[in-house]
């Protein structure tokens, strides 16, 4: 009878590559509410079960909220419970998976519902943010016993991190409003008169101190030219202005105006302003913003609404990312020792060094050492050392003064600033001079730094975590890199292993992007076959992660008939041997033969490594070593030592 009971209910003739791609298709093109109702009408269809349910938790009054209940076959709606005395109690507080197989009614007899539906299993998952906090959980339940199935396990796991997912990226846009819904506030209130006209003159947009300022309404002002509340005089000027500010450098689009502006209200009173002017562009239409007051007062109006955009901005960021790829994938040994040690240095406010080719995912590092140390509550300030103009980057980095240098119209927060009681990111550290290199070992030593045109000091608590893919100690031997700087940033360095050395992560990463870009692109796509896989694990990836997830994009993009379309997006030209990749153009017999056998290509790969020890005098690892004339870790090294069998050659070979 038990056997015939867990036959009934185990999955049977489930194939696991048609429930994950119900849960793709079902959920590929929705998301907020609409996502939650199908993914759990297919969670509920997949492992066949009376009900499903997703949840937020609302700790203060210890209920959960129903985000989607499917129930029978139908949606129920409204659905809020409070958890004592329930299964779901137990998902919150131990915050782990809890499965009851049988006998619901007998142990959880103080709930009626339970026994007035009927319900015999329970399967129960919490949903947790990147901090672990509980945001909601996922639950089946059915009236038929539910055995510990590993298959049912394994597809409710997935089920489970997708509806986190969602629900953190729910979470972070309703962030985002309430952040756009402040900046709105500001603008309304603000004590400032703001007006916003276009790139033609019409008026746009006007705060209600602007219709005070010109006694007009808004709705009379709407649509009509800007002109009208300027004299003559001051009417070309303004024109000047416009022309001079679209002439400047995007990031220089702004100027103060300190003589003042001569205006006129709408019943014809004229006054004087002092004022600044502003260019911007969004969705390809430029417009400008006009901001009249009394200089002090404007300028922390205008601080207030800027710090407001850049929180707006670094939310919309996350948002974007964790719509695309927001978390480490993989299971390779090489990767675990990584994250070893990311687990170990992120509780720590040590400086971290991380190392790696391009490509191999160094900021996504980053951004989990600040996610598990105790700074994750303050923010992530990213700098792309290469990316920022010479003369712009002490700037950048520090800030500078109202009138500093040329285009300087108000004084500006450096991302050290922004970064304080949080974390900086320097991407691409080996970038920076050596006169910056010097003020930013400052910083390190001594926790202050002075804006550009201050000689006031500031002080700052930042945790400093520093990347590059080039090797900053043959940088600090050629003059390039300070030797102090380097020691500094070189507390806790972590080695981030290129993707041809966890080549067991490729097929995981593949398909997690894939299934980023159908949920983007709004495609159906069949899972990797087995051919496909072979393929990516048989490709070398000269540009590691992110080149496999341009790959990826592409083939979804070129996809036919539901299937990903490797022939286009897949480059040609790295062949993978056993101990690395080599050029396809300088492979052994290439202007002859098409194809390799396998002992060509591991007599190829000896001889080569043969050549290599020769010329390093039989040493492996170290500088000037094999390893590092062959570019492979030095471990990889040995292992293809001992499976070719290469002893060391005797005097005079």
């Amino acid at each position: 009878m038990t056997e015939q009971i867990q036959s009934d209910i185990s999955l049977s003739g489930l194939d696991e590559d048609v429930a994950l791609r119900r849960l793709l298709e079902g959920t590929a093109s929705e998301t907020g509410e609409g996502f939650f109702a199908a993914l759990v009408e297919n969670l509920a269809k997949v492992l066949k079960t009376d009900g499903a349910w997703v949840t937020e938790y609302l700790p203060e009054f210890r209920r959960l909220r129903a985000l989607a209940f499917w129930m029978d076959g139908e949606r129920i709606n409204d659905y809020e419970v409070d958890i004592t005395g329930t299964p779901c109690e137990r998902v919150i507080d131990s915050a782990r998976l809890v499965h009851f197989p049988d006998r619901l009614i007998q142990l959880f007899p103080d709930r009626p519902e339970i026994k007035e539906s009927g319900l015999t299993s329970y399967m129960g998952m919490p949903l947790l943010d990147n901090d672990q906090k509980i945001l909601g959980h996922l639950a089946v339940v059915d009236r038929r016993p539910m055995p510990p199935e590993p298959r049912l396990l394994a597809l409710f796991r997935i089920f489970a991190a997708r509806a986190a997912a969602e629900l953190r990226r729910a979470r972070i846009q309703g962030q985002v409003r309430e952040r756009e819904e402040k900046l709105r506030g500001l603008f309304e209130s603000a004590m400032d008169a703001i007006v916003e006209f276009a790139a033609n003159g019409d008026v746009t947009r006007m705060n209600p101190s602007a219709e005070k300022a010109f006694h007009c309404r808004a709705g009379d002002a709407l649509g009509k030219s800007i002109e009208r509340f300027f004299v003559d005089q001051s009417r070309q000027r303004l024109k000047r202005l416009v022309d001079e500010i679209a002439r400047r450098r995007s990031e220089a689009r702004s100027l103060w105006i300190p003589a003042g502006l001569q205006l006129v209200t709408a019943d014809g009173e004229e006054f004087t302003a002092e004022a600044t002017l502003s260019r911007g562009e969004t969705q390809g239409a430029v417009f400008y913003t006009l901001i009249l007051r009394d200089i002090n007062e404007r300028l922390e109006a205008e601080q207030k609404i800027h710090s407001l955009k850049a929180e707006t901005e670094y939310l919309r960021e996350t948002i974007s990312s964790l719509g695309g790829f927001d978390h480490i994938v993989g299971q390779s040994t090489a990767l675990k020792a990584v994250l070893d040690d990311v687990a170990q240095v992120a509780v720590t406010d040590s400086t971290v060094l991380i190392l790696g080719e391009t490509g191999t995912g160094k900021e996504l590092i980053a951004r989990t050492i600040h996610k598990q140390s105790r700074r994750a509550n303050r923010p992530l300030i990213t700098i792309n050392c290469a990316a920022i103009p010479a003369a712009l980057v002490e700037s950048e980095f520090f800030g500078h003064e109202r009138g500093a240098f040329t285009g300087a119209t108000q004084r500006r927060e450096g991302r050290f600033a922004l970064a304080d009681q949080g974390t900086i990111f320097l991407d691409e550290i080996g970038e920076l001079s050596l006169d910056l290199q010097a003020k930013l070992l400052r910083v390190l030593q001594e926790g202050e730094f002075a804006p550009v045109g201050s000689s006031q000091p500031h002080k700052v608590d930042v945790r400093v975590i520093a990347a590059t893919n080039r090797r900053l100690d043959q940088a600090v031997q050629q003059g390039k890199f300070r030797n102090d700087l380097y020691y500094r940033l070189n507390v806790f360095p972590i080695q981030v292993p290129p993707l041809r050395e966890r080549r067991e992560d490729i097929v995981p990463l593949a398909t997690a992007f894939a299934e980023t870009f159908t949920q983007r692109m709004r495609r159906r796509i069949e899972p990797l076959s087995k051919e496909c896989q072979q393929r990516l694990m048989d490709y070398g990836w000269p540009g590691n992660v992110r080149e496999l997830q341009n790959v990826i994009e592409r083939a979804v993009i070129t996809s036919c008939d539901g299937r990903l379309n490797l022939d286009k997006a897949l480059p040609e030209g790295n062949v993978r041997t056993g101990g690395g990749t080599i050029p396809a153009s300088s492979s052994p017999q290439s202007s002859s033969k098409a194809i390799l056998q396998v002992q060509e290509l591991e007599q190829f790969e000896r001889a080569n490594i043969l050549r290599a020890l020769k010329a390093t005098g039989w040493r492996v690892a170290g500088r000037s070593g094999a390893a590092e004339l062959l570019g492979i870790h030095p471990s990889t090294l040995n292992s293809r030592i001992r499976a070719l069998d290469i002893q060391k050659l005797k005097t005079g070979d």
